[in-house]
């Protein structure tokens, strides 16, 4: 975890980001001695959220192999 000066945090705001994002905190210390955390937030993401596929299939495809495989 790295702790930098409010200075130093103003004047390198994308370091200090990518050090929270790398170490997952990083501390901010203000010349009256007060020190404020800086923590990425985690990206909740479905396990069911996947990419897309074009196809040239439609609707009307779709329907008739599920009725396929009902009478099937």
């Amino acid at each position: 975890m790295n702790i930098y000066t409010y200075s130093e945090a103003r004047q390198q705001l994308s370091t200090v980001l990518d050090s929270a994002k790398r170490s997952g905190k990083v501390l901010i210390k203000r010349q009256d001695g007060s020190t404020f955390s800086l923590v990425p937030e985690l990206q909740l993401r479905s396990p069911l959220d996947i990419k897309g596929i074009n196809t040239a299939i439609t609707t009307k495809d779709i329907l008739s192999f599920v009725r396929e495989s009902r009478e099937a």
